[in-house]
């Protein structure tokens, strides 16, 4: 069986499916594999590398894609990429089904076998092949990164002969991987840090890293299947929205994390917040490719706003990618171990993980959430 990793096009996207060290492992399981060249020289890792290992370098995309059983990515392929896979080929990476119902409907159509990362189940059994999750962690440290680069004053308590300077108030709205990730860094930066989520189960988290739980509370589920969080109705959204108010004015840096797969990001922080925060106050809205958790945010620049600066930067794990790389290859590496077996491909699709994780096989959309997705399409065309 052979493995085939592309080389990713998108702007801006450097990390890369496989990083050697995975790349020896499965050697040694009996696989091949197929490296597109120079597919991780934006990740630091040189074709001489892969080859050390005992991958085999393809200098044309065409030949790589004709040869391989399963082919991996980071991100979804591009249409001249699509138009090359062969009907029984399996093809894995985040494929943002909910987001580009389209392009699942071009990978049923070219018989594709496709498996998103983004639809591995939160559960246990799972858990090493939880690739968003991976990806998250390293998108909420970075965040504060930046927060912390682009605050105009310390974020420790410091005391000097000056006189001492008291510690920057951080607000993170969300406690999911990202939220938690920020929490802990922005406690390792000495930043004093409160966060929100509408899931009050994960009040022991957010305490446990030392933060102050902002309480609101809601008089409806806001817990959906998997542990995710629920989108809440809309007089949820302006109780939780009067509350955090408060919060939010004194904060000097805010974290907002909230995003629901294939809609638009809740707006979380108004332009009448915004209004009321500190001159020189920053927020990082890392929903910015979704629309954004604040009003005034455009994804992929800094915006000032009544004295505050929103920045929404755009793919924040592509910016460590050399750890990025090696979580994402970690992550596929356990999701291939769990379909290969034997040498042999095993889609069990009594198996909830293979069930959820695979979207389209023998011509057809598995998923109903992505079939409903195509329909509303065609309701609006």
């Amino acid at each position: 069986m052979k493995i085939g990793v592309i080389k990713e096009i998108e702007f801006g996207e450097r990390r890369v499916a496989l990083i050697p060290e995975v790349v020896s492992r499965l050697v040694k399981s009996g696989l091949e594999v197929l490296i597109e060249s120079h597919a991780g020289e934006s990740s630091f890792f040189a074709d001489a590398a892969y080859e050390e290992v005992g991958a085999k370098i393809i200098f044309d995309k065409n030949i790589l894609i004709n040869e391989s059983d399963i082919l991996l990515k980071v991100g979804a392929p591009r249409e001249e990429e699509v138009s090359m896979f062969k009907s029984g080929q399996i093809m894995i990476g985040f494929l943002n089904p909910l987001g580009r119902p389209e392009l699942i409907r071009r990978l049923a159509h070219q018989g594709v076998t496709a498996m998103s990362m983004e639809m591995i189940p939160r559960s246990s059994r799972a858990q090493s092949m939880d690739a968003l999750s991976s990806q998250a962690s390293i998108a909420g440290y970075k965040a504060v990164l930046i927060a912390a680069a682009a605050l105009p004053k310390y974020l420790p308590m410091l005391t000097t002969a000056a006189g001492t300077i008291p510690p920057a108030k951080v607000v993170v709205l969300g406690a999911g991987v990202a939220g938690l990730q920020a929490i802990a860094t922005a406690r390792r930066l000495g930043a004093q840090v409160e966060a929100y989520d509408i899931r009050p189960a994960v009040r022991e988290e957010v305490q446990s890293l030392g933060a102050k739980f902002i309480d609101v509370t809601l008089d409806e589920d806001t817990t959906a299947d998997g542990g995710y969080a629920k989108e809440i109705s809309e007089a949820a959204k302006q109780h939780a929205q009067v509350i955090l108010a408060k919060h939010i004015k004194e904060a000097d840096i805010v974290i907002t994390t909230a995003q629901v797969p294939g809609r638009k990001a809740p707006v979380m922080v108004t332009d009448a917040m915004i209004a009321h925060m500190k001159r020189g106050s920053i927020i990082v809205d890392m929903a910015g490719e979704q629309g954004g958790n604040c009003e005034g945010t455009i994804a992929g620049k800094d915006v000032m706003c009544h004295g505050a600066m929103i920045i929404a930067p755009i793919n924040l794990p592509s910016s460590m990618p050399i750890h990025a790389s090696q979580k994402y290859a970690k992550n596929l590496l356990n999701l291939l171990n769990h379909l290969i077996k034997k040498g042999e491909l095993d889609l069990d699709f009594d198996d909830d993980i293979i069930s959820s994780t695979c979207i389209t096989h023998a011509g057809e959309i598995r998923n109903q959430r992505v079939k409903d997705a195509l329909s509303q399409l065609a309701v609006t065309a």
